[in-house]
C-alpha cells in the first residue's frame, strides 16, 4: 500500500537521522569554540551597526564550526580542548558602532582587522590583554580619544595601524616596551604632544608614519639610534623652533626622510653617510643657511627643499645623480648661476623623467646649454634669468603652478590581443599576450602609504615582478587597471588579478577556491614582503564578483577534531546497514521527482505577479509576437538573456527582453524594473509596455527605439556620426530623465547603472533612460525629519561608469548618477569607451585638458562645432566626475548648465531644433511611440559587462549584502 511505503519510508528516514545526530556529537566537545569568545563575539556585535547584515549570521551555530563572517579560527583544538579565534578580518564592511571591551576575552587572537568601516568611540584599553596579538588594524574609522597605554604592554605586535582616525592625546612611553613592533601607523589624526624619546629603544622599528598630527615640541634625536628605521615621515606638524638634530645623518638604513611643513629651522644636516636615502622632502619649513655640497646618495629619487629660507648657490653634487626623478629648490633665496649639468648628463629612456623647479630664487643665468633633453621639464619663473632677453627658450620662465600634471596612467600593454566579447560576468584579459582568453578577476584596492619616488611610470616594471613575486603568482598574473598619486603623497591603484591560462586545456578562467583564500590571506596578513622602493602598502578593499560567490563554498579554517572524526566513523558504521535499506528508495523517488518537475515547468509555475497599471502578457501572446521567438526576430544578447523584436496584435512594434534561465540580473531586478517604471512616467525614461511572468519564463516588454543604444551610435561601426547638436541634445534629455528620476518621481530614485548602453535613441534622436533593474530608492527621511545622505549598498554597476567613492564606501547617493552620467558626456565627445586597452577615459580627458591639449580627444567624426560650447560641456563633465562627492555638481545644476550651453548654440551649427524645455518644467507622461518596421542597433543589450555584484571585505565567508 502507498501509505505503508510511505510510513515505512518516514520510520527508516527518522532512525537514520537518529543515528547520524549521535555519531556527531561523539567528540563533539572537542571540536566547538571556548565559551568565553563565543559570548566576547556576541558582546562585540551588539555594539557595531551592521547595516547591510554582513553579520547576520552571527547568532547561528559555533562561530569556528559555522564560519561566522569574518571569524577565522585555528586548525585543531588547543590544549584545553576548545577551538579559539585566530583573526577577526572585517575589513570594509559598512560597520559603525563602537568597539566593545569584550575584544579583550579573544585571549589567543592574532590578528584583529576592523580597516575601512564608520567605528566612532575609544579604542578599548582591554586589547591591551590579548598578548598573542600580531596585527592591530583600525585605520580608516572615526576613532576618538587617547591611544590606551595598556597596548604598550603587547610583547608580539608587529604591525600597528590606527591612521585615518580622530586619535588625540599624546604617544604613550609605554609604547617603548613594544619590542617586536616594526610599524607604527599613525598618521592623520590629532595625536598632540612630543614624540618619546623612549621610542629610541624599539630594535625592530621600520616605519614611523606620524605625519598630519598636532606634535609639538622637540624633534628627538634620540630617534636616530633606531637600528633598522626605514622611514622616518612626520609632515605637518609643529616641531616650533626645533631644527633638524646632526645625528639623523647616522640612520644608516634611512630611505625616506619627509619632514615637510613642521616649522623646522636653523641648517639642513649633512645626509651624505646615509648611502641608501631615495627620497628626501624638508619642504616648507624655515631652514637657512646653504644647501650641503657633499655628495648625496646614489639611490635618491626625489629632493624637496621648496619654500624655505636657503642661500648660497646650487651645489654640483646635484648634477649626476642617476635616478633623480625631482629635484625642487623653488621658493628659496638662491643666487648664481644654474648648471646646465643638472640636466645635461641625464640619458632617460620613454617612462622616465626629470622635473627641475626652480622657481623664485635669484638666479641670474645658465651655465652651458639650454636645450633641455626630452623629458626633462625646467621651472625658472620668478628669478632675474627670466629677464635676459637673449634666453633660447622662454617657455621656461612659465609657472609650474599652471601645468602640474601628475603621470598616471593604466601599464600593461595589449597590443598582441585584440579586444573580444565575453560572456558575463568573464571579461577580457589583457594580460595574457600568447594567449587571449576570457576569465573572472580578483578586483583590489591598493595603495602605498610612502612611496619612495615622485613618478611611477618607471617603477611600474619592477612593482609587478616585486607583487606578483610576494603573491606568489605568475608576472602576467597581475593587471595595474589604474593609479592615482592622492595626498600624502600616497599612491592609489586597482588592480586585477587573473587566474593562469592553461592553453593545452582551454581552461583557466577563474581562480579556485584555495587560490582565492590564499590570496586574500597574504594581504589582509601582510605576508608581502616589505619593499626598499615601494614602502608600506594598504588594502582598501579586495573584490569579488558573483561568480566567486558560487565557487567560494566557505569552508572553516578550524577543522574537525580527531576525537570528532573517529566518532563520525563509528557512526557512519553504525548506520551503513539502514542506509543501503532506504537508499534505492530514495534514489527512484528523486527520479521521479525530478522527472516531474521537468514534464510540469511548461505547464505550471509559481504564483505569476501582478502589478497595477501595467500589461501581463501571457507566454503564448509574446511567442505569436515573435514567431515562437524564432532566431530570425533575435535582436541581440546580454547577460540577462536574448533580445526580440514582436509585433504584438495592434500592430505595435515592441522589444522584449527574454530572460535565459539562471539569468544573472534575477528575479529580484526583473521585479525592481516592473515596479519601478510602472510608476514613471517621463519623456526621457523609457516605457515599460508589459510584462510576462508565467511558465517559468521572466519577459519585459518595451516599447522599440528604432535608433537603438546612444554606444551603438558612437561607435565606429556607425554610419552616419552625429553632429554636436545632436550629442548635445541627447546629453540634455539623459540629463532631465536623470533629474526627473532624483526630484520628480515619489519616492526618489537612483538609478545607479547609468552608460551608453542604457541611453536609447528614438526615431527622433530623443534620449531615453533605460535598464531599472539595479536602481535603488533614494532614502527616506526618519522619525526626526532628517534625510540621510545615502544608502548603503553592496556596489552594483558597470566598470568605468563607477563612482570611485561608492566602489570604496558602497555609500551610493544621487552624485554616483551624477559621475556615471558625466562618463557618459565624455563619451559623447570623445567616442571613446570608458575603459579600452587599459585607458580610462576620465584620466585620458583629465590629462587632455590639464596640458591645454583639449581638442585632441574630441571626436573627429563630430564634424565642425563651436569650440566654446565644445570647452563649456567638457568642464561639465570633468566636474561630474570629480573624485569627491560633495566638488560635482547636482543634478539640477547639470541640466541648467547643459541648457545654457544649448542657448549659446549659433544657429548654424545647430541641424535639430533649438527649443528646449526648462528645468522646471514637469513633464506629462509621453504615448507610447510609435511603431517602426525595423531596428537599425540593438536598444537593450550590450557588450558591456553589467550589475557586477562587487563584494567587499567579507572574510573568510563571502555574503551578499
Amino acid at each position: 500500500m502507498p501509505t505503508a511505503r510511505v510510513w515505512s519510508w518516514a520510520v527508516g528516514a527518522v532512525i537514520l537521522m537518529w543515528l547520524f545526530r549521535s555519531s556527531l556529537l561523539v567528540g563533539a566537545q572537542d571540536g566547538i569554540t571556548h565559551p568565553a569568545e563565543v559570548r566576547a563575539l556576541r558582546a562585540i556585535r551588539r555594539t557595531l551597526v551592521d547595516n547591510n547584515k554582513n553579520l547576520s549570521n552571527w547568532n547561528r551555530g559555533d562561530p569556528c564550526t559555522s564560519n561566522w563572517t569574518g571569524v577565522l579560527c585555528f586548525n585543531s583544538t588547543q590544549d584545553d580542548g576548545y577551538l579559539h579565534v585566530r583573526e577577526l578580518q572585517l575589513l570594509n564592511m559598512n560597520l559603525s558602532g563602537s568597539l566593545s571591551s569584550e575584544l579583550g576575552l579573544l585571549s589567543r587572537i592574532q590578528i584583529l582587522n576592523f580597516m575601512w568601516n564608520d567605528i566612532s568611540g575609544s579604542i578599548p584599553k582591554e586589547i591591551g590583554n590579548i598578548t598573542s596579538l600580531e596585527l592591530l588594524l583600525l585605520n580608516g574609522n572615526h576613532l576618538t580619544g587617547p591611544l590606551p597605554e595598556e597596548i604598550g604592554y603587547l610583547p608580539n605586535l608587529d604591525r600597528i595601524q590606527i591612521d585615518q582616525n580622530n586619535i588625540s592625546g599624546s604617544i604613550p612611553r609605554s609604547f617603548a616596551n613594544l619590542n617586536k613592533t616594526k610599524h607604527f601607523h599613525m598618521n592623520n589624526n590629532s595625536i598632540s604632544g612630543q614624540i618619546p624619546p623612549e621610542l629610541a629603544r624599539l630594535p625592530y622599528l621600520v616605519h614611523f608614519l606620524l605625519d598630519n598630527n598636532n606634535l609639538s615640541g622637540r624633534l628627538p634625536p634620540e630617534l636616530s639610534r633606531m637600528p633598522n628605521l626605514t622611514i622616518l615621515q612626520l609632515d605637518n606638524n609643529n616641531f616650533e623652533g626645533t631644527t633638524i638634530p646632526d645625528s639623523y645623518g647616522n640612520m644608516s638604513k634611512l630611505l625616506k626622510l619627509s619632514l615637510r611643513n613642521c616649522n623646522l629651522q636653523g641648517p639642513i644636516p649633512d645626509l651624505s653617510r646615509i648611502r641608501q636615502l631615495g627620497y628626501l622632502d624638508l619642504s616648507s619649513n624655515r631652514l637657512n643657511g646653504t644647501i650641503p655640497t657633499n655628495q648625496l646618495s646614489q639611490n635618491i629619487t626625489t629632493i624637496d627643499l621648496s619654500n624655505n629660507e636657503l642661500t648660497g648657490s646650487i651645489p654640483v653634487n646635484f648634477s649626476g645623480l642617476p635616478i633623480l626623478q625631482e629635484l625642487s629648490l623653488a621658493n628659496n633665496s638662491l643666487n648664481g648661476s644654474i648648471p646646465s649639468s643638472l640636466w645635461q648628463n641625464k640619458t632617460l629612456n620613454a617612462t622616465e623623467s626629470l622635473i627641475v623647479d626652480l622657481e623664485n630664487n635669484m638666479l641670474t643665468d645658465i651655465l652651458g646649454s639650454t636645450n633641455l633633453p626630452p623629458n626633462v621639464t625646467l621651472w625658472l619663473k620668478g628669478n632675474p634669468v627670466c629677464s635676459n632677453n637673449n634666453l633660447s627658450l622662454p617657455q621656461l620662465c612659465a609657472s609650474r603652478s599652471d601645468n602640474v600634471v601628475r603621470s598616471q596612467s593604466a601599464t600593461n600593454s595589449t597590443a598582441a590581443c585584440q579586444p573580444q566579447s565575453c560572456p558575463f560576468p568573464f571579461e577580457y584579459s589583457p594580460t595574457s599576450n600568447l594567449s587571449c582568453f576570457c576569465a573572472a578577476p580578483l578586483l583590489v584596492g591598493y595603495r602605498l602609504k610612502s612611496p619612495g619616488f615622485s613618478d611611477f611610470l618607471p617603477y611600474i616594471s619592477r612593482f609587478e615582478e616585486y607583487l606578483t613575486n610576494g603573491l606568489e603568482l605568475d608576472f602576467n598574473q597581475l593587471y595595474i587597471d589604474s593609479f592615482e598619486w592622492k595626498k600624502g603623497p600616497r599612491l592609489k591603484m586597482y588592480l586585477k588579478l587573473y587566474p593562469v591560462y592553461n592553453a593545452s586545456s582551454n581552461t583557466g578562467n577563474l581562480f579556485n577556491k584555495n587560490e582565492v583564500q590564499r590570496i586574500r590571506r597574504m594581504f589582509t596578513g601582510w605576508h608581502i614582503p616589505d619593499s626598499d622602493i615601494f614602502g608600506p602598502y594598504e588594502l582598501l578593499n579586495f573584490t569579488l564578483l558573483d561568480i566567486y560567490r558560487d565557487v567560494f563554498v566557505t569552508t572553516s579554517k578550524s577543522g574537525i577534531s580527531t576525537g570528532a572524526l573517529i566518532g563520525i566513523v563509528l557512526g557512519g558504521i553504525a548506520v551503513a546497514v539502514t542506509l543501503s535499506a532506504v537508499v534505492t528508495l530514495l534514489i527512484l523517488r528523486v527520479r521521479l521527482r525530478n522527472y516531474r518537475v521537468v514534464s510540469k515547468r511548461r505547464q505550471t509555475s509559481k504564483s505569476p505577479i501582478k502589478i497595477d497599471g501595467v500589461k501581463s502578457f501571457t507566454y503564448t501572446e509574446l511567442g505569436m509576437a515573435t514567431n515562437n521567438f524564432n532566431s530570425s526576430a533575435q535582436v541581440g544578447q546580454g547577460g540577462y538573456g536574448k533580445v526580440y523584436r514582436g509585433t504584438l496584435p495592434d500592430g505595435l512594434v515592441v522589444a522584449i527582453k527574454r530572460a535565459q534561465e539562471g539569468s544573472l540580473q534575477g528575479e529580484r531586478e526583473f521585479l525592481t524594473e516592473i515596479q519601478l517604471l510602472s510608476r514613471l512616467h517621463h519623456r526621457n525614461l523609457v516605457s515599460l509596455i508589459g510584462y510576462c511572468d508565467e511558465e517559468g519564463e521572466q519577459m519585459l516588454v518595451y516599447e522599440f527605439m528604432s535608433n537603438g543604444t546612444l554606444r551603438d551610435n558612437l561607435s565606429a561601426k556607425s554610419k552616419e556620426p552625429m553632429s554636436f547638436a545632436m550629442r548635445l541634445k541627447i546629453a540634455l534629455g539623459s540629463a532631465k530623465g536623470i533629474l526627473y528620476l532624483h526630484t520628480e518621481a515619489d519616492p526618489p530614485i537612483f538609478h545607479r547603472d547609468i552608460k551608453a548602453s542604457n541611453i536609447l535613441l528614438d526615431p527622433k534622436f530623443t534620449a531615453k533612460v533605460a535598464d531599472f533593474g539595479l536602481s535603488r530608492l533614494a532614502p527616506v527621511p526618519d522619525v526626526e525629519g532628517a534625510v540621510p545622505a545615502h544608502v548603503s549598498t553592496v556596489v552594483k554597476g558597470t566598470p568605468g561608469y563607477l563612482d570611485p567613492e561608492y566602489f570604496l564606501t558602497h555609500k551610493l547617493t544621487d552624485k554616483s548618477d551624477v559621475y556615471s552620467l558625466g562618463v557618459v558626456f565624455l563619451e559623447l565627445l570623445t567616442g571613446m569607451q570608458p575603459i579600452s586597452h587599459g585607458k580610462n577615459i576620465v584620466r585620458e580627458v583629465n590629462v587632455a585638458y590639464q596640458s591645454g591639449m583639449v581638442f585632441s580627444v574630441i571626436d573627429g567624426r563630430m564634424g565642425s562645432y563651436p569650440s566654446e560650447c565644445v570647452e563649456k560641456f567638457l568642464t561639465l563633465a570633468l566636474k561630474c566626475c570629480q573624485e569627491e562627492t560633495d566638488s560635482r555638481p547636482s543634478m539640477v545644476d547639470v541640466v541648467r548648465e547643459v541648457e545654457n550651453i544649448w542657448v549659446m548654440m549659433p544657429e548654424s551649427n545647430m541641424g535639430v531644433s533649438k527649443s528646449i524645455d526648462t528645468v522646471d518644467e514637469k513633464m506629462t507622461p509621453p504615448p507610447p511611440s510609435s511603431s517602426s518596421s525595423s531596428m537599425v542597433k540593438n536598444p537593450y543589450v550590450s557588450s558591456d559587462v553589467s550589475g557586477s555584484d562587487l563584494v567587499s571585505g567579507v572574510i573568510p565567508s563571502i555574503t551578499p549584502r
